[in-house]
């Protein structure tokens, strides 16, 4: 973190970016909820970020981070479909495993928690901007 303390837009702009990489990792769990694939080491897995806190003791804030992003749920579906073009030679193709409830459940977690932190932002803002009106 270095010797400046955070301050309170640093750590909510960290936030921001930490929900902004949740919110693309939802985004394409949607979009491969169904796709298909040969084999079910080549079928998509849901991904999910792994947040890491970090605790600053020069400002007393605590910041969030994205640690790594991995794959998370259930394994892929196998499905017989000879008629398939991806059918292996027993007829199966292996279809994604996404909740696809789950995931508009964390979409709409994740829009929370981004808009929560606007507000920090704007409220830290006026805050700032009421202190420097004391001084005139």
């Amino acid at each position: 973190m270095g010797s400046q303390p955070l301050s309170v837009f640093q750590v909510a702009g960290r936030a921001m970016s930490a929900q902004l990489v949740r919110m693309n990792t939802t985004a394409s769990n949607l979009a491969n909820a169904g796709a298909t694939a040969t084999t079910a080491e080549a079928a998509y897995r849901t991904m999910k970020p792994v947040f890491r806190t970090q605790f600053d003791a020069a400002s007393g804030l605590a910041t969030v981070d994205v640690e790594r992003i991995v794959t998370a749920g259930e394994a892929p579906t196998k499905r017989y479909d000879p008629s398939n073009p991806l059918a292996d030679k027993d007829g199966n193709i292996f279809e994604a495993a996404v909740d696809e409830t789950r995931e508009l459940v964390d979409m709409m977690e994740t829009a929370r928690s981004y808009q929560n932190n606007v507000e920090v932002m704007q409220t830290a803002k006026s805050l700032v901007i009421d202190t420097l009106k004391l001084g005139r």
